[in-house]
């Protein structure tokens, strides 16, 4: 069985239950682990080297999940042996007025990755499926109309050459906690700490359903939903790391050919 076969989102299967997951990627030795993501990170900068050197095909991973749950960790750990010329990582924050001028998904179509290019999306379209209804800035029937369109947004992207992935970091209540309180006690963290976390964290039970929801609605064979159990920070790399090697190596990506005119060239 692939990662990818290990992880995607099962529309039977409660998104909870990924929590209580095994860890068949852990050596169980936090080291060794490291290094595996290292050595993984680095197939992944090699793929995207041929992925930019043929300038076609496109690739959009999409990182999702609570506060706290590790996307900025994601993105460092994963896309670090990556050339910065072939990679954007794009950060959603809220919407700002030129942006509430327009349609929700018109900056988030500005951002979609270039042909030769790989795209992170730390939060991203579905921010506008998640904390618009949990706080009902959008209605039952609104948030069934955005679903639609976000279905139809990805597969126009899969269907002019954008490879997508997209994953949930999944972890628990109390681990959110831990990494708060960290925040909290270790002032050259405290940048990182916002009251609204604290705020948020009270919908804690709301934000659940409705990411069971986002995942169940906009799961497809184009876009699939891969749910991350990301209470351990290693295994959460891990686990990313080999869907994102695992998707470019599907890609059956190669440098260009050799140009025939080179041949016998000799610079003086």
């Amino acid at each position: 069985m692939s990662v990818r076969e290990q992880f995607r989102f099962n529309k039977n299967t409660e998104i909870n239950d990924a929590l209580a997951a095994t860890k068949p990627l852990s050596s169980g030795d936090k080291a060794a682990d490291k290094l595996l993501v290292q050595q993984v990170a680095q197939q992944i900068g090699e793929q995207q080297a041929m992925l930019y050197a043929v300038g076609k095909q496109k690739v959009l991973v999409v990182l999702q999940g609570m506060d706290t749950s590790g996307k900025d960790g994601t993105v460092s750990g994963v896309f670090d042996s990556v050339n910065p010329e072939g990679l954007r990582v794009i950060s959603f924050k809220a919407p700002n007025a030129q942006e509430l001028q327009h349609d929700y998904l018109w900056r988030i179509h500005q951002q979609v990755p270039r042909q030769g290019e790989v795209v992170v999306f730390n939060r991203s379209h579905y921010e506008d499926v998640l904390i618009t209804r949990v706080h009902d800035l959008i209605d039952g029937a609104e948030c069934t109309r955005r679903y639609g369109q976000i279905r139809d947004f990805e597969r126009m992207l899969s269907e002019t050459g954008t490879v997508i992935v997209k994953c949930f970091l999944h972890i628990s209540k109390d681990e959110q906690r831990t990494r708060l309180q960290a925040r909290v006690d270790d002032v050259t963290k405290h940048w990182k700490f916002d009251q609204a976390d604290l705020k948020e964290r009270e919908y804690w039970t709301q934000y659940q359903q409705v990411y069971a929801a986002a995942l169940q609605a906009c799961d497809a064979d184009c876009a699939p939903w891969y749910v991350i159990p990301a209470n351990s920070k290693t295994h959460r790399n891990l686990a990313i790391s080999h869907i994102v090697l695992e998707t470019l190596q599907d890609m059956r990506l190669a440098f260009p050919a050799a140009n025939k005119e080179l041949a016998g060239l000799k610079v003086k």
